[in-house]
């Protein structure tokens, strides 16, 4: 009688991003996944010694293929504004491994990649090496959050979003003004989370940038 099918890494990381498109990180497991192959957890874990460890490699795919179209032009800041559209665009794709992205972190070639070409860019704005690495930081956790939040809301249905805009439209247009006056006054030109996400996320990574500069400066 035939073996079971030896699954290739790469074909285990192809089944998991797939079940997690129509799934949660909560709710995926190495079972559910072995399942979907036709064979038993263990041979999985014979590649990936945990969950976590299996979704950082999805996680660390969908940076890696940020990367495959990204090149380092122009000066410092066009390269780390053109990086986070790659990123931005590449979990757009797969919007439902942005979450798992934001949780779950990444370790793998991708995700050095990604750190190599920020931390050079970053040098080369001219900023002193002792405050790099946390420029870093906020740079890192400023871009997870937006394509997460962003990915979060794209997953809706026509219909839920369009519950949920006019449930804002009743919370925001019908508040009292006397309990919430400054809601009431801007009112009509408050726009929910869901509008102009691209312009919102273009206007905040340009601020931050735009403060790295300003720290770089010398004799700031």
């Amino acid at each position: 009688m035939a073996g079971r099918r030896r699954w290739t890494t790469e074909e285990i990381l192809d089944a998991a991003a797939e079940l997690l498109r129509t799934s949660d990180a909560d709710s995926f497991s190495v079972r559910k996944l072995a399942a979907t192959l036709g064979t038993d957890s263990s041979s999985l874990y014979r590649h990936f010694r945990s969950k976590t460890e299996l979704l950082r490699a999805v996680a660390d795919r969908i940076l890696l293929a940020a990367m495959e179209d990204y090149r380092p032009e122009g000066d410092w800041k066009q390269r780390l504004a053109s990086l986070a559209r790659h990123a931005r665009a590449a979990f757009g794709r797969q919007p439902q491994l942005a979450a798992v992205w934001g949780r779950y972190a990444s370790s793998g070639t991708g995700s050095r990649l990604v750190m190599e070409e920020v931390l050079q860019a970053l040098r080369a704005s001219g900023l002193p090496d002792e405050e790099i690495p946390a420029c870093y930081h906020r740079l890192a956790v400023l871009i997870a959050a937006l394509i997460s939040a962003e990915a979060g809301a794209s997953g809706a249905s026509p219909a839920e979003h369009e519950q949920g805009m006019e449930l804002f439209r009743v919370a925001v247009l019908g508040a009292d003004p006397e309990r919430f006056p400054a809601l009431a006054h801007f009112a009509r030109d408050v726009r929910p989370l869901g509008v102009d996400r691209e312009a919102a996320f273009e206007e905040i990574l340009a601020a931050q940038l735009a403060y790295v500069e300003a720290a770089a400066r010398p004799g700031r």
